[in-house]
């Protein structure tokens, strides 16, 4: 059976692939400093754990010891230690150039993990050879769990070899300095067997701790790529979105083609929802016609058009049109007048049409003197002998669209019919304005009366309207100003707004570094002290994401969250499998056989741990092998290909999986247990101590190996990925509950006599205190990372969405501009437009046709009949 081995979706998970992806996107200098930011935050958190961990551990120790006497150094031990830790530490924190952060991060956590290891061997040494008490280890497993999980080490193999580091430390002082004898007073192991015991400890514990960081590393880096991709598609969305629309609205306002894009995207929307529905891109005959009772309307018209078309090439007449229509479009921005449209010679725009203006005469009037500069800065370069006549009056008008296809923007009203009179009765170079404009403009302009053809009109005569002429010459240098003025503050608009490169670096800077409700404080609790006052940050409003339990407010959200697949399931399986062969193998060191059949159940648990390892890990194996060259796969391979993408892929697969780990590690746990005969052991413990005689065989487990084990279920129980964060914390919260509930009830008496770490503590407080500060602080480090999980889904979906709407958006100005242009214009034209080069065609063999109705007085109802002419028009022009 031939098998295409697809590895894709787990190569994105794969942590050497997104080392690569972010060196071929160019974002690793970000991504490291991204990752000094978190474990700044880490470092925070660690602080507070550790205070809170040694005000703990000293309180207890003052108030449940006997003997005072020989507390007190140890107390002052853990308490300058804490200070020392807390400080070198808070280094890192104070450091603000990121090459130095980079070596403070070692050298810092070198320091501290020495310092730990130091006063805990030497506390242990000192009590050992000083006052006889023969103590357990107070910081082996708790310092490797810090080196992996908040020491602010970069990468991976640096704090694995930190961790080996320490457990051959501990290994050599108790086997070498101290009577390896005393270090398990019950249990008949041999000194081989201990130390095997001891050692798969901290094996168990790197294991997990490097899982956790490898994890840790792909989350944040898929994170941050996902983050990038996010800001990079939004920029790119925003410029093309803001071109179209730019496009759009130089054709049609937005007041008028906003909606009829939300009229088509309501159609393609419900199209999507009834896939039988056919959308009718073309407009029913709706009338979309507005009316602005106070504006100005200018109209243009180009002298000597006609003597132009016959004298220049297609070519050179085009060009000619498009710099003259593009500098007079830059100038009607300036001046905040929407331009019409222009057909041929003739141009012409309106003042306070898109937003009311009280200037809106003045802005016509500028923009008039504005266009003549401009016509004649061009008839200086190309030597030719154009000009322009301008006309301007104010008054009221109706704009809209009218018909079903072909959308066009225009504007009627007797007024605008005025200013296309003042324009044709005008004089070239010369801005003509009705009396009604002048008496708006007459503070800001000189001028004189209009021209004869104006007063011998019959139209102007018939409504007794008098006209003004406003030179260009005589008013140019307040023209001159503005424009200046206008085209710097324009300017600096632009440049404020930065280049895409710093927006991204800026936005990947705001990532979140954890929980903000938990993080906030300890920020807050470490810069109490700071003689900077902060600013108070205003209330936020209700976070999206749970503060303890870090669900989703939104259970659509957080259900699709859970059900995506887990490609970090190999990861999380291969920890389990560790820990189950290490509880195994200290299973099997305290058998006694009082437990019949437990040999059946260490083989099929070997066996059904070792076929889920084999399930998660075997594609990926596969791939490391065969991703260069074509093979053709067996039937098992893709059996066991489908199986673990069925794992993957299902929530409830995944939690039976985990469910299934957790049972089998209470059932290790129960054989060891059931194995030790406690009457028994007590009694035989009693005796020798009454009649002086060493016990040959004991009959019950080591309780600090057996603790130790359980740390390391619950740590392994909490970093499980992608099973239901609420559901972890349960579950070793059940864990830690019912083994000290046993240990301390079932077991009180072979837990009191167990080592201690203090003189005079009690050995039930010091088996607590273990599992709580790890449970806790194992909690604390995975609420960060399912955050950054949670964070990473949500942005991911946040882009989905952003595509989705972009994708409606285009298509509907795509329609709508199908609605406008000729079909094969639009591409086409939004191409150039992006090049800002020129577009045009030619024709060589075409018919052309006018029509326009006579004596038709343009009011509002009448528009309503001519929207009817003109929908039937299109109609037969299909």
């Amino acid at each position: 059976m031939k098998y295409t081995l697809t590895y894709t979706n787990e190569l994105k998970w794969n942590c050497s692939f997104l080392r690569k992806k972010c060196k071929e996107v160019g974002i690793e200098e970000q991504y490291k400093e991204h990752q000094l930011r978190l474990s700044i935050s880490y470092i925070i958190v660690f602080q507070v754990l550790h205070f809170l961990f040694t005000v703990l551990h000293c309180t207890l120790l003052l108030t449940t010891c006997a003997e005072l006497d020989l507390i007190y150094v140890d107390v002052g031990c853990y308490s300058v230690c804490a200070v020392v830790v807390i400080a070198v530490m808070w280094a890192n924190v104070k450091v603000k150039s990121p090459s130095k952060l980079r070596w403070m991060t070692y050298v810092t956590s070198v320091i501290v993990t020495a310092i730990l290891v130091f006063v805990d061997l030497s506390l242990n040494y000192y009590h050992y050879h000083i006052n006889q008490w023969v103590l357990a280890s107070m910081y082996d497993s708790y310092v490797i769990l810090m080196i992996y999980i908040f020491f602010p080490i970069p990468y991976i193999f640096p704090p694995m070899a930190l961790a080996v580091y320490v457990s051959i430390l501990y290994i050599c002082y108790f086997v070498i300095f101290q009577n390896y004898d005393n270090q398990f007073r019950t249990g008949n192991m041999t000194r081989y067997s201990e130390t095997i015991v001891v050692l798969c400890n901290y094996i168990g514990l790197s294991v997990i701790g490097t899982g956790f960081r490898v994890m840790r590393e792909i989350v944040v880096r898929a994170s941050f790529l996902d983050r990038h991709q996010y800001v990079m598609e939004a920029n790119a969305l925003r410029s093309t979105r803001a071109r179209e629309r730019v496009f759009l609205h130089s054709i049609l306002p937005p007041q008028i083609a906003q909606p009829i894009q939300d009229e088509i995207r309501a159609r393609i929307e419900l199209s999507q929802k009834h896939h039988n529905m056919i959308v009718n891109n073309r407009r029913g005959r709706v009338i979309a016609i507005q009316m602005h009772p106070d504006v100005s309307i200018l109209y243009a018209d180009i002298v000597n058009y006609t003597h132009l078309t016959t004298t220049l090439s297609v070519k050179e007449l085009v060009t000619l049109l498009h710099e003259l229509y593009a500098r007079f479009d830059n100038a009607a921005s300036r001046y905040a007048v929407q331009r019409i449209k222009f057909l041929g010679d003739c141009y012409y725009c309106v003042a306070g049409l898109i937003k009311p203006d009280p200037a809106h005469a003045i802005c016509c009037v500028k923009l008039g003197l504005c266009m003549i500069d401009i016509i004649r800065e061009v008839r200086d370069e190309v030597q030719i002998g154009i000009d322009i006549r301008v006309g301007v009056h104010s008054g009221s008008l109706f704009a809209g669209v009218l018909g079903s296809a072909k959308l066009q923007y225009d504007i009627w009203g007797p007024d605008v019919l005025i200013a296309n009179k003042l324009e044709g009765t005008g004089m070239p170079g010369q801005v003509h304005v009705s009396e009604r404009t002048f008496e708006l403009i007459k503070n800001w302009f000189e001028a004189r009366p209009g021209t004869e053809a104006a007063r011998k009109d019959a139209y102007f005569q018939k409504f007794n309207i008098f006209t003004f002429l406003i030179d260009p010459i005589e008013n140019n240098k307040n023209i001159e100003l503005d424009l200046l003025e206008s085209f710097e503050s324009f300017s600096t608009k632009e440049l404020n707004e930065g280049t895409p490169e710093l927006l991204i670096n800026e936005e990947l800077k705001k990532m979140p570094l954890g929980p903000k409700g938990f993080n906030e404080p300890l920020t807050k609790m470490f810069n109490f002290f700071n003689l900077t006052k902060q600013k108070e940050s205003p209330k936020s409003s209700r976070p999206e994401i749970g503060l303890f339990l870090l669900h989703y407010r939104d259970p659509r959200l957080e259900c699709q969250y859970l059900h995506q697949p887990d490609y970090m399931l190999k990861y999380s399986v291969l920890q389990a499998w560790c820990c189950a062969m290490s509880l195994i193998y200290l299973q099997l060191v305290y058998d006694h056989e009082l437990v019949k059949g437990s040999y059946y159940l260490d083989f099929f648990l070997i066996f059904a741990f070792s076929v889920l390892l084999i399930l998660t890990w075997y594609k990926m194996i596969c791939f490391w092998v065969y991703a260069d060259r074509p093979h053709r796969f067996s039937e098992l391979s893709c059996a066991l290909f489908r199986i673990a993408d069925n794992l993957q892929r299902s929530l409830i697969k995944r939690i039976s999986i985990y469910i299934f780990i957790i049972v089998a590690y209470f059932a290790i746990i129960s054989v060891i247990l059931n194995d030790c005969d406690m009457d028994e052991f007590q009694k035989e413990h009693i005796d020798s101590i009454l009649y002086q005689y060493e016990v040959e065989s004991t009959m019950c487990f080591a309780p600090w190996a057996l603790t130790c084990m359980v740390c390391s279920i619950i740590t392994n129980g909490i970093i499980f990925t992608r099973i239901p964060f609420i559901m972890r914390i349960v579950i070793s919260l059940v864990v830690c509950v019912t083994y000290l509930s046993i240990m301390l009830y079932e077991f009180e008496y072979l837990v009191h006599i167990s080592l201690t770490t203090n003189p005079f503590f009690k050995s039930e407080s010091a088996h607590c205190l273990m599992i709580i500060s790890t449970l806790l602080a194992v909690y604390c480090k995975e609420r960060q990372a399912e955050f950054n999980n949670k964070m990473n889904y949500k942005w991911r979906v946040e882009l989905l969405k952003k595509q989705e709407d972009a994708r409606l958006a285009d298509q509907s100005i795509t329609i709508l501009l199908h609605n406008i242009l000729p079909a094969h214009v639009v591409n086409v034209y939004l191409t150039y437009l992006a090049k800002d080069e020129l577009y045009y065609e030619v024709y060589d063999c075409v018919a052309v046709m006018f029509a326009s109705l006579k004596n038709f007085e343009l009011t509002l109802s009448n528009l309503r009949v001519l929207n009817e002419i003109i929908s039937e028009f299109d109609r037969l022009a299909r």
